[in-house]
């Protein structure tokens, strides 16, 4: 039974591959070059396990289209989120795949550069970490409705799965531009604070703010279950950055100018030397300089370490537990 009619039936093949990542990515990779209206997803294992498959990332995947004018639309699904599962099944190491992004850390676009569709198109890839079906669904779907393609590197987190938190309405899918709720925007570079409502780029001002957070991934509703458990705060406004590649210079610069007077936290689960922090830091103080704002971001986050996460489950509840409270009191 097909519950879409008018679809003609297609074969549906379910076989077992080999446990090889270099071996099933080459493969994947491939298929979308010889498919390319296809929507290609591989997803590693739980863990790091996308390290055994660099080569295919380094040599073709990230660098592909630049050495042979070859366009890709792989999906890379990548599981990663600390949630005290040890070190090989927290990290997917997201500071790698962001190293390897071809865009100028110390310059801000102009206008032109600034479009959407270009600023990709001109990139080696995409890396997002996101936080709501709605906005995981509007991903995947360009990947394919565009008239161009660019391979997609995604930060998976398992306990979103069932977070009642991490939720849609139905009309969020929609593809309308009648849709008051989608305001012209299906997927989201950025997810501003719950309680703004302005999409100008010249945003009604909130001077009041004393500081403003920005994240990425799941993180994001550890910071807003504490900033509700601290009650009485409602001086600190919590922005997601769900398209970290190509970084989303113009919707930072409009949170920016909303809370001038706001003191800028960026907030990560990964430690120091990991995860996004050397990717954020040096384009927040490009977009500091570009609107002559005094101060720095500051972080809040794990130490660095040679290991992704602590093997004891304790020693991460507090190691959560402290850098979430960092970043909100």
């Amino acid at each position: 039974y097909s519950g879409i009619p008018g679809r003609q039936e297609k074969f549906f093949t379910v076989c077992n591959s080999s446990l090889s990542e270099y071996g099933v990515l080459g493969f994947e990779l491939g298929y979308s070059l010889e498919h390319p209206n296809c929507l290609v997803l591989w997803e590693a294992q739980f863990g790091d396990f996308a390290n055994t498959a660099q080569v295919i990332i380094d040599q073709f995947i990230s660098s592909g289209e630049a050495k042979w004018l070859r366009q890709s639309g792989i999906t890379l699904l990548l599981p990663h989120g600390y949630d005290g599962q040890g070190p090989e099944h927290s990290s997917a190491r997201l500071e790698r795949f962001l190293q390897m992004s071809d865009e100028d850390p110390t310059k801000f676009p102009d206008a032109m550069e600034m479009g959407r569709r270009m600023q990709i198109q001109e990139g080696n890839w995409q890396i997002c970490n996101v936080t709501t079906p709605a906005n995981y669904y509007h991903m995947l779907r360009r990947q394919v409705h565009r008239e161009f393609r660019k391979p997609l590197v995604v930060m998976s987190p398992k306990n979103l799965l069932r977070h009642p938190k991490a939720v849609s309405k139905l009309d969020e899918f929609d593809n309308s531009d009648a849709n008051d709720s989608l305001q012209g925007v299906r997927f989201k570079r950025l997810i501003m604070d719950k309680s703004s409502t302005s999409r100008s780029f010249d945003p009604p001002i909130e001077d009041k703010v004393k500081r403003v957070v920005f994240c990425s991934g799941k993180v994001y509703y550890d910071l807003d279950d504490e900033r509700d458990v601290a009650k009485n705060i409602d001086d600190v406004k919590i922005c997601r950055i769900e398209q970290l590649s190509p970084f989303p210079w113009d919707l930072v610069k409009r949170e920016l100018r909303r809370y001038p007077n706001a003191e800028v936290v960026w907030c990560q689960e990964e430690p120091m030397n990991m995860g996004a922090w050397w990717h954020i830091q040096p384009r927040m103080s490009t977009i500091f300089k570009y609107l002559e704002r005094e101060g720095e971001i500051r972080y809040a986050g794990r130490r660095p370490a040679a290991s992704p996460a602590t093997g004891y489950a304790q020693i991460h509840a507090k190691e959560q537990a402290e850098l979430v409270s960092q970043a909100i009191r």
